[in-house]
């Protein structure tokens, strides 16, 4: 993918920030729960507590609330570090609030967990790690040093030692277990999005390109006519011209330059821009298409096209969609970046499905990424690129992704497979040992000449003079 596209990709991670207002508000409502959970214990349960430095300690997160309100905007977004700031500061603000009421003898001592978790959701690995570390460290000293907690009678409120740890114990746990947890799931549907908008960029670059191929074509056959009046009326002129050498010569030369804008014509476009067959084409003329970039890469591809068991003869039409070009493109591309000599493209066709099946003889896909082939940011080890055959390749993994969501999309079902594995049964040829990709489609899903999607080829204009 161009590098100008992927900034943009890497750019929607700003999508991502969080609104300072939603942090104020959430603050909000734990200072509001702080202050409710102090009141009920004093009393409801008459425990004496240190009131004035609770309340201190609420204070100073209440004022930093309303500094924040009037600082910045109501629409400002919080970028990774500030957030992290941000979190960071609530934590030592709970932690200390825990100090003040019991520590880990404090039932509340779990909503240590919350700050890590949320960090593991919106921030990446480092500041994920410094909050984590952080609250085992808090959780620690809790443990260790605290104000205790005391009835109205002065009677110390504690548990046994044996539950202290397993209270300590059991939140170190919720904090790495979830917090991985959490990164882990935050990080895989970040990777999704973004691989979706490589791939809604791949179909949009696609679909431009046949947009301005159509163009092209439409302004190829609107130029054909007046060309013809060109080369005509110099033909004249060059036969009515033999007196005069020099005009002659000119004249020559104004028909051989509509010969050339001829040419150039006839290779920018077959058809004009309304033509309803740019919306068809023969199966192999799409595969020659899709594959026409990769042809002289220095890899021999061997095109193979014809009727399965109960197929017609005639090879059938199909949509000519962009999200079946830039797939099967991205898959033969593949299979050229990967093979040792050879590609082979093959495709048939029965009276229910249409089949295309790419394959190399190249190493095939490592066993371990059999269970992840298709998904976004899979990349081989370096030591497992043959750099002599690609050198300097630093793929981002989102050809196959790319390639699997648009077909799929367009209804066909993708197989894939080691030619060298005794127990595939896509080729039982012994020289196609590399990888295998079979993609197949239902009929009535991509055939233009059957069912819903048959397409009219259109009328002539009627000649006027």
């Amino acid at each position: 993918m161009p590098e100008s596209n992927m900034s943009l990709v890497l750019g929607q991670e700003r999508s991502s920030w969080i609104r300072l207002r939603t942090m104020i508000l959430l603050r909000w409502v734990a200072i509001a729960g702080q202050i409710v959970a102090i009141t009920v214990a004093q009393q409801t349960y008459h425990l004496q507590l240190n009131l004035g430095l609770c309340y201190l300690a609420i204070g100073v997160s209440a004022v930093v609330n309303v500094m924040a309100i009037f600082a910045f905007p109501g629409n400002k977004r919080l970028s990774e570090f500030e957030n992290f700031l941000m979190v960071l500061f609530d934590l030592q603000q709970l932690g200390v609030l825990l100090y003040l009421t019991g520590g880990l003898h404090n039932p509340f001592a779990l909503l240590l967990v919350g700050p890590v978790i949320i960090s593991a959701n919106v921030m990446g690995l480092r500041s994920t790690l410094i909050i984590g570390t952080t609250a085992i460290v808090l959780v620690t000293l809790l443990g260790l040093y605290h104000l205790p907690l005391r009835t109205e009678m002065g009677f110390v409120l504690r548990i046994p030692d044996v539950f202290v740890f397993g209270h300590w114990t059991a939140i170190v746990i919720a904090m790495i277990f979830l917090g991985a947890y959490s990164y882990r799931i935050s990080s895989e549907v970040q990777s999704m999005s973004e691989a979706l908008a490589a791939t809604q960029m791949a179909l949009a670059r696609e679909q431009k390109l046949t947009d301005l191929g159509g163009v092209v074509a439409a302004a190829a056959h609107e130029l054909g006519t007046p060309l013809a009046t060109i080369k005509l009326a110099s033909s004249e002129l060059v036969e009515e011209l033999d007196d005069r050498p020099d005009l002659r010569e000119d004249a020559a030369l104004i028909r051989e330059q509509a010969d050339r804008c001829r040419d150039i014509l006839r290779n920018m476009g077959r058809a004009g821009k309304d033509d309803l067959h740019l919306r068809q084409a023969p199966l192999s003329t799409v595969i020659h298409e899709a594959a026409e970039p990769h042809v002289n890469r220095g890899k021999t591809l061997h095109f193979d096209e014809g009727p399965g068991e109960g197929g017609d003869l005639q090879q059938p039409s199909i949509l000519r969609k962009p999200e079946v070009i830039h797939g099967l493109r991205n898959l033969i591309q593949n299979a050229v970046d990967f093979a040792r000599s050879t590609v082979w493209v093959e495709a048939e066709w029965t009276a229910d499905a249409i089949t295309v099946t790419i394959m190399d003889d190249g190493r095939g896909y490592p066993a371990h990424m059999f269970g992840r082939i298709g998904d976004p940011f899979v990349r081989r080890r370096r030591a497992e690129v043959d750099t002599r055959s690609r050198p300097e390749y630093e793929g981002m993994g989102l050809g196959l992704f790319i390639a699997k969501t648009l077909l799929e999309r367009s209804g066909a079902e993708l197989k894939f497979a080691n030619g060298s594995d005794p127990y595939q049964t896509l080729t039982d040829l012994a020289e196609r040992r590399g990888a295998i990709v079979q993609v197949t489609w239902p009929r009535s899903q991509i055939d233009a000449q059957t069912g819903e999607n048959a397409v009219p080829v259109g009328l002539n204009e009627p000649f006027r003079v």
